[in-house]
């Protein structure tokens, strides 16, 4: 079965070889094509051009149409850091923030991501699903097309393997592509509190040989942070990980930079995320690495902190990818259209920076570079048409404002 959307008043992130990502002065560029078609044939992209190019319906009885009706098509977005399986909001502590308390704060009086644990460890896998279910679903209406996932609400075994299965299910179960991140190494629980060797021990002894016997995770990753995990307990989870053939994404410099970018870039992460705050030695570390910078708006909106220098990124010649951070605590929003639209906003970067940052760096992010993040002939048919709108800087600028008409899944219309 071919299915062909005709009309699309502009095609955006169109690609005639696949790009491992877009780095500096190139980020700037953007490749479209106006009044457009693409074909899609077994989920896959199979062709794309001008309308004029275009040549037609050869078996209308295996064809299906779709009339974009002059709005645009982009690929879909690619999320790259959420935290999606949890079982509660915590909206209380958003208040305490309203009345004054910090983040860590917070953490300090037993909430933030020891909050999250104990509620989740008192869920039963068959509520985590359903209720992650409801929000990926609502993800999907608003582009998102590829998503990673990771566990860290658990701190312990049963209940990380018991995430890790929920989003497996989730994998399964719904047309997204998925990939699942262990993150053991979130926070010290309570019973680890004046014991973390003994914890890390638990992680990398226990927890993390069985996640990889039963083939749970496809990343590892940790929080390298002051009060939370060390750059030396990072050297150690990413070593064992590696010896287990798991590549690691980790949490670095969100409230201060202590060396957690060298020793993931040195240690072979895919990516490096957050990084509000950053010195001249985390760029170095970066330049000539095959590590994706990523930095997170919408949780420094949320909680008042700096945002991720990206200009200074760019400016280095790195590449930038933008992804949510969605997690009931410091980002409960997965909505990559306000990532998009902080990313113009707050880190000034243009419409063409943040559509290259929100898809084919983000696809790399994930390690879908090959199946994702552009319009390319044997790419995924992952993509959105929106409302017929002006340009595509409009999506960036109607923040709030919903443009998207149609989701498409693997070549399958969703939404």
């Amino acid at each position: 079965m071919k299915t062909v959307i005709k009309n699309i008043s502009e095609l955006i992130q169109t690609e005639s070889t696949p790009r491992k990502w877009v780095a500096g002065e190139e980020m700037k560029q953007l490749n479209t094509i106006k009044d457009a078609f693409i074909e899609i044939e077994d989920g896959l992209i199979s062709s794309f051009g001008s309308m004029e190019d275009w040549n037609g319906i050869s078996d209308w009885n295996s064809t299906e149409i779709i009339d974009a009706e002059g709005g645009m098509v982009f690929p879909s977005y690619c999320d790259s850091h959420t935290h999606l399986v949890f079982a509660a909001s915590r909206e209380g502590e958003f208040v305490d923030r309203i009345n004054g308390l910090s983040y860590e704060e917070i953490a300090n009086r037993g909430g933030g991501i020891l909050n999250s644990a104990e509620k989740l460890q008192n869920a039963t896998e068959d509520e985590l699903y359903e209720s992650s279910l409801k929000r990926l679903n609502n993800l999907i209406q608003m582009g998102t097309g590829a998503i990673e996932i990771k566990s860290g609400y658990g701190l312990n075994l049963d209940a990380e393997i018991k995430m890790l299965r929920v989003i497996k299910r989730l994998k399964e179960n719904t047309e997204v592509t998925i990939k699942a991140t262990f993150l053991g190494a979130h926070a010290l629980p309570k019973e680890y509190k004046d014991n973390k060797e003994g914890y890390m021990d638990l992680v990398i002894n226990e927890m993390l040989p069985k996640i990889a016997e039963e083939k749970l995770a496809d990343y590892v990753d940790i929080f390298c942070e002051k009060r939370y995990f060390t750059v030396e307990d990072t050297c150690r989870l990413l070593e064992a990980a590696n010896k287990l053939g798991i590549q690691a994404k980790t949490h670095v410099n969100q409230f201060n930079s202590i060396g957690g970018v060298e020793a993931s870039v040195k240690l072979g992460a895919l990516s490096v995320d957050h990084l509000e705050e950053m010195k001249e030695e985390d760029y170095e570390a970066l330049k000539n690495s095959e590590c994706m910078p990523t930095i997170l708006p919408s949780c420094s909106f949320f909680l008042g902190i700096p945002y991720g220098p990206a200009k200074k990124m760019m400016e280095s010649g790195l590449p930038v990818a933008l992804a949510t951070d969605y997690n009931p605590g410091s980002t409960p929003s997965g909505n990559m259209n306000f990532v998009a639209s902080l990313g113009c906003i707050q880190l000034k970067m243009t419409p063409e920076q943040v559509i290259n940052a929100t898809t084919i760096n983000t696809a790399y992010a994930m390690g879908l570079e090959k199946e994702m993040g552009s319009i390319c002939v044997g790419k995924k048919a992952n993509f959105f048409i929106t409302k017929e709108i002006p340009s595509y800087s409009y999506l960036p600028y109607s923040f709030g404002e919903n443009v998207i008409d149609k989701i498409i899944l693997n070549g399958k219309i969703i939404a």
